[in-house]
Order: C-alpha cells, then structure tokens, then sequence
C-alpha cells in the first residue's frame, strides 16, 4: 500500500527525536511505499538538511512555517466575503465559552463541546480550505486587517469568555499571527488526486498542525487517517506558553483544543504513545473505540554491550542523563544529592547533558554555581588536588563516548523532572539493566512498571531516601535492573513498533474501499496491485454488487491511474 507520511519538525530533516522514529519506520515497513509530507519549523532546520532516505520513499514535498509568505493573491469581492464569512465563524467558535463553563475557562473545551460548536469550527475550517483551492491559497488574508477585525467582533460579542473579552489590539494581532502559521497546510497544492488524494493511508505523526494535510485530504479525497501524538499538542501549549497574556493563551488554547477535537472525530484510529496521552485525547474528545496504545520503538542494540555486562558499573556512582533545562529539575537532584552524601560519604553524581537553547545555557551556569557551593572540592590529603563530587559532563568524549556508556558508568540512573512525556532516556536505562529512581511525571509510572522506584516531584528528601536504599542494596539494584531491561526489551523495541503499526494499516485497509485501479505500462490492469484487504461494500447476493463484478469495480469510479516508475527523492522532492 502506499502511505503519505505527514510529518512537522521532524523526517525526512536530521534533528529531532520525531525523525529517528519515523525513519526507523519506514525502514521497517519495506513492503509498502511512502510518499513523505513535512512541514518545517526553522531555516536551521532546513539547512541542515535530510536524513538519507531509503528507495521505498517515491516522493517527498516540504513546505516552511517559520517564513512570511507572499502569495500575492488578491481576492475579489467575492472571495473576500467568503473569507470573512468562513474566518468570523472559526473566531466566534475560538471565543465562544464552552458549555458548563460559566467563568469562560478555555479548560472548558476539555469538558466537551455541543454538537453545533464542533460543526461551526469544522465548518470554518473546510469552508476556509476550500477558498483557498478555489482561490489560490490564503497566507495574506489571514494575516490581513480583516482578520483581525474579525478576531475583535467575535472577542467582543456575547457569549465569548471572560478572557478573550479582555482581549487587546496587540493581543489579537498576536493570535491572528499564530493562527494564520497553524492554518498554512490550507494554502498547501497537496490535496489532488495525483497527490494526497493517491495515497490508500495518510499517517499523522503528530496532532495539530501536521494532521491538517490528512483532514484536508480526507474531507476533498476520502483517504482515511491515521493519527500519532507522543505528546498531545493542546498540553504542550499549555507547558510553552507561560509569559503570553491570558488572552492568547485562551485563544490559542482553544484553537488548539477544538482542532484536537476534529482531528479525533475525523480520525480512522489514534494511536498515543502512552497512557498519559491517552487520557489527554480522551478529555480532548478521542472516542475510545479509536485507541490504540502504540510504545515508541527504540533502538535497543547500542545498549545491548552495557546492558549484558552490569557488573562494570561504580557502585557509588548516581548518573543524571538528558537534556538540561528547567523543567528537569537538577536544582533538586543537587539538594537530594546533599542527603545522599551524608548518608553515604562516597557517593558520587554525574550530570551527563547539554542545554538546549538559551534558558538550558544559563541554567545550566546556575546550578554548577550551586554545585559549588553546595559539595566545595574534596582532596584527599594536603597535597593533593580537590575534586567536587558532582561533574557536569557531556557525550562524545574520550571517557563518555555515547550515551550507553554514561549509563553504564553508575549503578544507578535517577530522572528528576517536573514535567516529562514519554521518558525515553529512562528507557534507554532500562535497556542498559540499570536500577532507576524517578519522579511520577508524564508516563514515567508506565515505561517503568514495578522495576524502578518512583517518588513525587519537587521532594528532594524523598528522591535521597530511594536513592540511598538502593545504593545500600546492591542485590535489589541488581535485581531490578535486570527486570527493567526485559520489561524494556518487550516492549519498547523498535520490531515491536513496526509490527503494531503494520497491523494497524492493516486494520484500516481492511475497512476503507480502494478508489483506484493500478494499469502497468501497457494499459493493462496490474495483478495484485490492490490490496487483498481492500473491502468490497455490499453483499455479493446484491443485484448491484454482481454487475459491478462483471463490469468492474463499481467503486471505482474515478480514472485509472497508472503505475509509475519510482521517482527518485531528488526529482521527488519539491522544496
């Protein structure tokens, strides 16, 4: 079958977590062809370029959001009245209080919409996409004075909630700037039938943004969708958008929220990564029938060496590894790590990371300050040189190499954040048969199961007291870390992703009809193109149903499309 891949951020560009999951899929799934739809986020992104793609990839077409775009299209006066129509209805949905809601709380749109507000957005935002097919596309209008017009009459009217009625003119040009980013895919020439419309699947990788291109293409095409979230992007919204007035927050929260929504309802299957997204989609609207829990695929053989061999590791040694940033919390690994060492004076932590960004940088600079001051350099006699008992360290070097071997240098790996998705630096010390304590964030309860010690966030005694009992106990240390790794080994492997989600397409094939016939070079029919699991609607003992198996597929309404020569990702791509 043919997939269209619709990634943001992530493949076929080289950074980012997102693409080494999809490339490890598509490499799996070597007996189906992909056609990859990636929206990027940032020119480094696109600068630095794709990842090497292999042959089942026919074609691959990008488009940017972090750029202004000047279409130059300008619309008459017909086309004009549609888009105030369309845009005013999709801003009163945003604004509007969701029922059983009386302060006007954007949270109201996790409680659940009426079915007149689900259909006024809905109705908006295909009402919007198919202006832009008619008219050529809609980046300038929507950044236009109308739109921001529009914005302040749907704020202003009854019935909007409290906070988009305190909405400002720089707020509102604000949320009109964001909205018209996450509305781009509607401008998009991806959805013909030579196009999106070819694909027998369209497999979100993310929600929000990226999945619009598939709700396009099933609203103008038919072609089901399948949807994927690691991290549900309505919390994400909330986690990154604390500065901003809570005007936009509200506005945006509830744009994010009602899209979530139509994107579930709309959706053949959703497949969280996790149980904490699961509950996440299921207050956003997901019906459950749809939910498929799929474990993100990890690469299990770099860990394979430290993992087989534990017995190498220091046994007073706690290791931090990840990403620094606030929100994983070092501040109080460091405050832990005060009472770990004066239950055990031996004891040493190493904090394996870089920072991500600005804020990581100068976090980072705060707490090897308070490390300082914290554990002041120890010598060991008058004459020797001091060392402090926490090292700041990253990988790459010739005494951590990569990740595997920072794991394996301790006894016992520890997570310390506030706020956490899918834990998959724990995962990679469960693969390694590392011992964990971690704070119960995110899904860090159901990546662990029973093989780790778990205590709340933000209580350094509490992490010191787990950590202590285990650095005491090498026989339980070792004990759970060998359950760790097979618990890790069953379910978060890369095989067992790819299998899930063959099913999956599978699943989804076997209930939507094929819309194509496939014709070789010579015009004829191509055997076995169609999938066996294509389904047939009707009984076969219908009148109906017997002339179309004499004459044809009755489904098959639209023209033949001819099997063509893979194209190579070069002449493929459209960037």
């Amino acid at each position: 079958m043919r997939i269209g891949l619709l990634t943001e951020g992530g493949y076929p560009y080289v950074s980012g977590e997102a693409g080494l999951w999809c490339d490890r899929l598509v490499r799996g799934l070597e007996q189906h062809e992909f056609d990859v739809y990636a929206l990027s986020r940032t020119e480094r992104e696109e600068a630095e370029g794709w990842v090497p793609l292999p042959p089942q990839v026919g074609r691959v077409r990008t488009a940017p959001l972090w750029e202004t775009v000047d279409d130059g299209i300008v619309h008459g006066r017909r086309a004009r009245r549609r888009f105030a129509e369309c845009y005013g209805e999709l801003a009163t949905a945003l604004s509007t209080a969701a029922p059983g809601d009386p302060s006007g709380s954007p949270d109201g749109v996790l409680q659940g919409q009426t079915a007149l507000e689900a259909d006024r957005f809905a109705s908006a935002l295909y009402g919007l996409a198919e202006l832009a097919r008619d008219e050529g596309g809609l980046p300038t209008a929507l950044r236009s004075e109308a739109a921001v017009r529009a914005l302040e009459r749907a704020c202003r009217a009854p019935g909007a909630h409290r906070s988009a009625r305190e909405a400002r003119v720089p707020d509102l040009l604000t949320v009109a700037a964001r909205l018209e980013r996450a509305l781009r895919p509607l401008s998009l020439d991806w959805y013909e039938d030579d196009d999106l419309g070819s694909v027998d699947l369209c497999h979100a990788t993310s929600g929000g943004t990226a999945a619009l291109p598939g709700l396009l293409a099933r609203h103008f095409c038919d072609v089901p969708l399948l949807v994927t979230e690691y991290g549900v992007r309505l919390r994400t919204h909330y986690l990154t958008e604390p500065d901003s007035s809570p005007a936009i927050r509200s506005l945006l929260a509830s744009f994010h929220g009602r899209l979530a929504a139509e994107t579930y309802r709309r959706a053949a299957v959703i497949t969280p990564g996790n149980t904490h997204a699961r509950r996440w989609q299921e207050r956003c609207g997901a019906d459950r029938a749809k939910l498929r829990t799929v474990h993100p695929g990890m690469d299990a053989a770099p860990f394979a060496e430290a993992g087989e061999c534990p017995e190498g590791a220091d046994p007073q040694t706690v290791v931090w590894v990840g990403r620094v940033e606030p929100a994983k919390d070092l501040v109080s690994l460091l405050h832990a790590f005060a009472e770990i060492r004066r239950a055990e004076p031996a004891a040493r932590l190493r904090i394996v990371g870089s920072p991500f960004g600005p804020e990581g940088a100068a976090y980072l600079a705060h707490c090897k300050g308070l490390a300082a001051q914290l554990f002041p350099d120890e010598a060991d006699g008058p004459h020797a040189v001091g060392r402090n008992p926490v090292s700041f360290e990253e990988t790459g070097g010739p005494e951590l190499p990569s990740r595997a071997d920072a794991y394996a240098s301790g006894a016992l790996v520890v997570l310390s954040s506030v706020v956490e998705g899918f834990p998959s630096g724990l995962v990679e010390a469960m693969f390694c048969g590392r011992a964990t304590v971690s704070t119960d964030v995110g899904a860090v309860v159901e990546a662990i199961g029973g093989t780790g010690l778990v205590v709340p966030p933000r209580n350094p005694r509490a992490l010191a007291e787990a950590c202590v009992a285990l650095l005491r106990d090498p026989e339980r240390r070792e004990r759970l870390g060998a359950a760790a790794r097979a618990r890790a080994l069953e379910l978060f492997t890369v095989e067992q992703n790819i299998t899930a989600f063959h099913g999956i397409y599978l699943e989804i094939l076997s209930r939507t009809p094929v819309r194509r016939v496939v014709l070789d070079d010579t015009g004829e029919p191509l055997p076995f193109a169609v999938p066996a699991e294509a389904h047939v609607p009707g009984r076969w003992s219908d009148p109906t149903a017997r002339i179309a198996a004499r004459g044809g597929p009755g489904w098959a309404t639209d023209g033949p499309v001819r099997a063509a020569a893979p194209v190579s990702v070069t002449e493929g791509a459209v960037r």
